[in-house]
């Protein structure tokens, strides 16, 4: 099941859920503001991510800046607590699913949550434009 971590004033945010919903991909949406997040909702962010906490915390956002936070100093468990409390030092939208993330809003990396058959389809409207798309350019890759 994917679950997207999202706040009220996300423009990005909204642009994943109407991409969701456009192409029926069932999701759980968990408001940031409104929904206490929990110790087991970062820790699937953290499995799942290639940097840790980097990938999934702002440092640019107000708390952040406000109370001059070291990472470097802090344990994980201190961490995973402080973001509980400030849940608006997390990057949003946080896309998760047992065994990805994405952090944010791209048009390309968001068709990895496609099923197959729509992933297909999809490539197969951009090859009658005659333009691949980056998931066809991709598979050539590999």
């Amino acid at each position: 099941m994917i679950k997207i971590y999202t706040s009220p004033s996300c423009l990005s945010c909204r642009k994943v859920k109407r991409y969701f919903v456009k192409y029926n991909i069932p999701f759980v949406e968990k408001n940031i503001l409104h929904t206490k997040l929990t110790k087991e909702d970062i820790f699937r962010m953290l499995v799942n991510s290639e940097n840790g906490f980097e990938d999934i915390i702002s440092l640019r956002s107000k708390v952040f800046k406000e109370q001059n936070i070291n990472l470097e100093s802090m344990k994980i468990n201190e961490l995973v607590e402080f973001i509980i409390v400030n849940p608006t030092i997390l990057k949003r939208p946080i896309i998760v699913t047992d065994n990805e993330i994405q952090v944010g809003y791209n048009d390309d990396d968001i068709t990895l949550f496609l099923p197959p058959e729509l992933r297909e389809r999809e490539c197969q409207f951009c090859l009658g434009q005659n333009e691949e798309c980056d998931y066809m350019k991709a598979l050539k890759v590999e």
